[in-house]
């Protein structure tokens, strides 16, 4: 592992190449706050990527690609221009900032928010420190932020859906037992389906039938969080799995010279047995 002196190092040297870059890049030079929001959410979702494969080449490697946006937005904050699309009033104020801001601003919240740290407040285990930082989040802009209130509009429904349920019981809305969240997830599904069969045939999707099901996925992901599993973490693993099985079909039915159009299901589904075999 690199010493203190070399990370610092190569960290001055990310800022040093920034700075060439925007003076003398046309393409970097160009971009703005608003040009380069959809390029940061393509590489935050392929770092992800590379978490869920445990691949930490790939990991260091998008680690990189988000710092470099991170050092980017950094370098544009602290130049005296408009830096978002379209164009700033000359009376309107700017709040620059350059990358020693960044990171004062993170170390101070990290020091605020980690009393048992850096102050006199107790945390014996991890779920003491995560009640601890919701409290001490609420104390951050005097007591006017609510419980709900910093969670991103944009966040994946998903993910959304676990944050609320976990901010809300870390101030004490949650099942006294673990256990009793089943009996709250089997009325969902019995409503479920209770409104698939109420709807008409010729109507692939009722508001109802929608509705109940966000109320299921909301139940369930509850269920998770009760049980300590990452919904997110635990769906991608299927999907990774499901597209390695079915890779593994349309492997062997080339190997076969078939086409999967024309192979029947019963077919598909002994291939998709061996694949599922071979992971055993």
């Amino acid at each position: 592992m690199s010493s203190r002196e070399e990370q610092l190092k190569a960290f001055g040297r990310l800022l040093d190449i920034m700075d060439d870059l925007r003076e003398k890049c046309p393409w970097d030079r160009k971009q703005t706050f608003d040009s380069l929001r959809q390029n940061t959410i393509e590489e935050t979702f392929e770092l992800a990527t590379a978490i869920s494969r445990h691949d930490m080449t790939e990991i260091s490697k998008e680690l990189g690609d988000v710092l470099l946006h991170v050092v980017f937005y950094a370098k544009m904050g602290s130049e005296e221009k408009w830096n978002f699309s379209g164009s700033a009033a000359e009376d309107e104020p700017r709040d620059y900032f350059d990358i020693a801001d960044v990171c004062n601003r993170i170390s101070d919240k990290l020091i605020f928010r980690h009393p048992h740290v850096y102050g006199d407040e107790a945390a014996k285990n991890a779920e003491d420190v995560s009640h601890l930082w919701e409290q001490v989040k609420l104390k951050e802009k005097g007591g006017n932020k609510t419980v709900l209130g910093g969670i991103p509009d944009s966040l994946p429904s998903l993910v959304k859906a676990y944050r609320i349920q976990d901010k809300v019981a870390n101030v004490g809305f949650d099942w006294e037992k673990k256990e009793d969240v089943w009996a709250k997830v089997k009325e969902e599904i019995a409503e479920f389906e209770e409104a698939v069969l109420s709807a008409k045939d010729d109507v692939p999707c009722t508001k109802e039938m929608e509705a109940e099901f966000g109320d299921l996925l909301f139940a369930m992901i509850n269920a998770a969080r009760l049980y300590k599993i990452k919904p997110d973490n635990a769906l991608e693993r299927t999907n990774l799995k499901f597209i390695k099985r079915f890779n593994y079909i349309e492997t062997r039915a080339k190997e076969q010279g078939r086409e999967l159009k024309d192979m029947s299901l019963d077919e598909m589904d002994e291939l998709w047995k061996e694949a599922k075999g071979l992971e055993d």
